[in-house]
């Protein structure tokens, strides 16, 4: 089983550094395979989305004893675990391999930094919708630029450590 993992991780960056080629003048291959693995599982995600919202829960409120959860809502909390796990494997062993972290850390902190993009998610879009009266969608397309953004440079400095930050350690605390 680890050995079809490993072959399934070499195929997959073996075919993302092929792809790199034309870019790898513009952009750093960290940078490229966080947008290639991360645009693969959003793409992923959405389909997963819409596959337990239309077909397997067919629409309708989803009742556990007197908690009723609505299809969309428990469509993302069915989705988002797998989702979570796909993204989680990918950054640890496709995009951040150089990460000197063990594991679970990584995994850790990988679930604070996705914890933090849901809230800033929810906290914009009743920013953008609720209060300054945006349209849904364009308002979810630029959060989502903000988001993945805020995700990179989380995972890259924080949960995985790969970005060289050994100057800031080196000149003493950051000051505020």
């Amino acid at each position: 089983m680890i050995e079809l993992g490993r072959l399934i991780r070499d195929l997959i960056i073996r075919f993302l550094d092929w792809l790199y080629i034309p870019f790898a003048g513009w952009i750093p291959r960290e940078t490229f395979r966080y947008g290639a693995t991360g645009g693969a599982n959003t793409v992923l995600d959405i389909f997963l989305y819409f596959l337990f919202y239309n077909f397997v829960l067919g629409k309708n409120i989803v009742h556990f004893g007197r908690i009723a959860i609505s299809p969309h809502i428990a469509a993302f909390l069915i989705v988002f675990p797998i989702t979570f796990t796909t993204g989680f494997i990918l950054a640890k062993y496709v995009t951040f391999t150089n990460s000197a972290f063990r594991g679970r850390k990584q995994l850790i902190r990988y679930g604070f930094v996705v914890a933090g993009a849901i809230l800033i998610n929810y906290l914009l879009l009743k920013l953008f919708v609720d209060i300054w009266g945006l349209y849904p969608t364009p308002s979810k397309l630029i959060i989502t630029l903000f988001v993945v953004v805020y995700s990179y440079l989380m995972q890259r400095y924080y949960s995985f450590q790969t970005a060289a930050i050994s100057i800031i350690r080196k000149r003493g605390s950051v000051k505020s």
